[in-house]
């Protein structure tokens, strides 16, 4: 059988005039967009844009929803109530539903953005009241949760299907975790280097901490973050890769997730 795995980017973060990353270049690579629902980025006509680019390419739509914090990019750290929470999540699901429908396409994955994905990767009640939220609003949304974390046992704990999730471009602590953006180097911006690293996931199942610990890990899904210059050069490299190496690169929506 071929092996197979998902390339996803974060798309459609930017917001009114302004836009973020090189989204059309991106959507010639990936295979699934997470969009900007409009609180850390993005907004109602930026969303329709993406959704329905996304649909005529085939790519599979997923809600990227973060903290309401334009001015820091939704990668400020907000302390607030998990039931806050569930419905921030669950606002912005819906606002991506409502875009999509004029694309006549479907949301088929949430994933978090930002201080919010590595806030809920850490706690278990943030990571369940992000699986609340989509639990409720439509229980066959995928879960896109980074492996290993507090998130991926939530939404195995509320019978969600869950994608998890690694990074071409980050760095990761001995423990799973994504390494702070806070220190020099924890973004990767060699396209070569986040290639090798990747077909090492699909291949071996392994990543690899900037310690050099190897931590085994099923990866189903890998993220190019849209907003670095270099993601088009690093995302055309890693699916590149990873298909010299025979892995198909599919949806989202074609994964097996077991």
């Amino acid at each position: 059988m071929t092996a197979k795995i998902n390339l996803n980017a974060d798309m459609g973060e930017g917001f009114g005039a302004y836009d973020m990353g090189d989204d059309a270049g991106l959507m010639k690579i990936v295979r699934s967009a997470s969009i900007a629902c409009g609180f850390h980025a993005g907004d109602p006509v930026t969303m329709q844009r993406w959704v329905r680019a996304a649909a005529e390419a085939g790519v599979s739509i997923g809600a990227h929803p973060g903290f309401n914090d334009l001015w820091g990019f939704g990668r400020r750290r907000i302390d607030m109530p998990a039931s806050d929470v569930e419905y921030m999540v669950a606002y912005q699901i819906g606002a991506l539903q409502a875009m999509a429908a004029y694309a006549g396409a479907k949301v088929t994955h949430v994933k978090a953005h930002g201080a919010l994905n590595n806030m809920a990767a850490e706690s278990p009640e943030l990571a369940l009241a992000i699986g609340r939220a989509i639990k409720t609003i439509d229980p066959s949304i995928i879960y896109v949760a980074l492996a290993g974390s507090e998130m991926e046992r939530a939404g195995d704990k509320l019978g969600l299907p869950v994608a998890k999730e690694g990074f071409a471009d980050r760095l990761y602590e001995d423990d799973g975790n994504l390494t702070s953006r806070k220190i020099p180097g924890s973004v990767i911006h060699d396209p070569a280097v986040a290639a090798e690293r990747v077909v090492r996931m699909a291949k071996e199942g392994v990543i690899v901490s900037r310690n050099g610990k190897r931590i085994e890990r099923r990866i189903h899904t890998v993220c190019v973050h849209g907003d670095e210059p270099s993601a088009v050069r690093l995302a055309g490299a890693v699916r590149q890769a990873l298909e010299a190496a025979g892995v198909a690169v599919v949806p989202l929506t074609e994964m097996d997730l077991a």
